[in-house]
């Protein structure tokens, strides 16, 4: 593999995009050279023609070359970083143990598409949170504007905004299962803080970089949720802000800074029991109501009634979750059962 310097990724992004942020983190601890246009500033000096569009308008937007030299647009975070596995050699953020490589699989798509819920919840439900957003996102790509510019931007942007909340989830019905979700998670991410610095040991995984994301507009942007993390769980903000730049972070050649599969300790336990009792029949019910063409997605979470739009991606990563357990050998599953003992993790994986 080659580790070219000079080739810079380009990619466009947005600060207030946990996934922008995410990856961005990701490379600059990887020590991947990129190059940023932040959402409406490619300028003149680098015309818009020369970047296509994302067959899906998400964030960020990579533009990698095709087998032509042709630029092609991609938007899924995790995929590409683990192009990244590929391309970049060294610091990776996949664990070298099978058992880890899945846990830390699961977490990553736990944050980017459950606390994504929590995200998008809290700053579109409560007042502050929509006046802040309101004020802040439109000039992060329009600076310069006046505030009589901004106005029908803060008011757009808003609207649009709250009108999909539906997408993800959040209405009345499932508001306190959104929150009560949240917190346990907040609990179990601080008490896993005190005994190992990063999720699978002294050294950040994808599933990190995921959780970051969600934690720079929860912990570091909204005010509501800022406030409860801020007040209850500092330490959980102080991890988010030290998250930044891991560039100059030290990390093993021989992978000895991954922890020891055999020593998953009850922080991690009561995270999978959360993705076990929550997470994963969630992504069934949502499997389900998009099989079936359902216009609306019912179940029971946490002993509350859920309702939602179905949302086919979401889909397709209970499938891919899936896959990576039926990929492990008979001997990994063992070894994943006994290290998760007690969280309901296999009985949901497999039923």
């Amino acid at each position: 593999m080659e580790n070219p310097v000079s080739d810079r990724i380009e990619l466009m992004g947005a600060p207030g995009s946990p996934y922008t942020r995410k990856m961005l983190a990701l490379m600059r601890y990887r020590q991947i050279a990129y190059k940023v246009f932040w959402q409406g500033n490619i300028t003149s000096n680098e015309p818009a023609a020369k970047y296509p569009k994302a067959k899906v308008g998400l964030l960020p937007t990579f533009y990698f070359p095709d087998d032509k030299g042709e630029l092609q647009a991609l938007t899924d975070s995790s995929p590409i970083l683990r192009r990244f596995e590929e391309t970049h050699a060294g610091r990776s953020v996949i664990p070298n143990d099978p058992i880890l490589a899945f846990l830390n699989w699961l977490v990553e798509d736990y944050a980017d598409e459950w606390l994504t819920k929590a995200m998008f919840h809290y700053r579109w439900h409560y007042a502050a949170d929509i006046e802040k957003a309101g004020s802040i996102l439109p000039r992060w790509y329009a600076t310069g504007a006046s505030d009589a510019e901004i106005a029908p931007l803060s008011k757009m942007i808003s609207e649009r905004q709250i009108s999909r909340l539906s997408y993800v989830g959040s209405n009345a019905v499932t508001k306190e299962t959104i929150e009560n979700s949240f917190q346990r998670f907040l609990e179990a991410f601080n008490a896993h803080l005190q005994v190992s610095n990063y999720m699978f040991g002294a050294r950040p995984a994808s599933a990190d970089f995921a959780i970051y994301g969600q934690l720079t507009q929860l912990a570091l942007f909204d005010p509501t949720p800022s406030r409860i993390i801020t007040e209850k769980f500092p330490r959980i903000y102080a991890w988010t802000e030290a998250m930044e730049d891991l560039s100059g972070l030290p990390v093993a050649e021989d992978d000895s800074d991954w922890l020891n599969s055999e020593a998953i300790g009850a922080s991690l336990v009561a995270l999978m029991q959360e993705i076990a009792s929550l997470y994963l029949p969630y992504l069934k019910a949502n499997a389900q109501a998009v099989m079936a063409g359902d216009g609306v997605m019912e179940t029971e979470l946490d002993g509350r009634a859920w309702s939602q739009n179905p949302f086919p991606y979401q889909a397709k990563c209970l499938a891919w979750i899936g896959e990576q357990y039926e990929a492990l050998s008979d001997t990994d599953k063992a070894r994943l059962a006994k290290a998760v003992e007690g969280s309901g993790l296999i009985d949901a994986l497999e039923n």
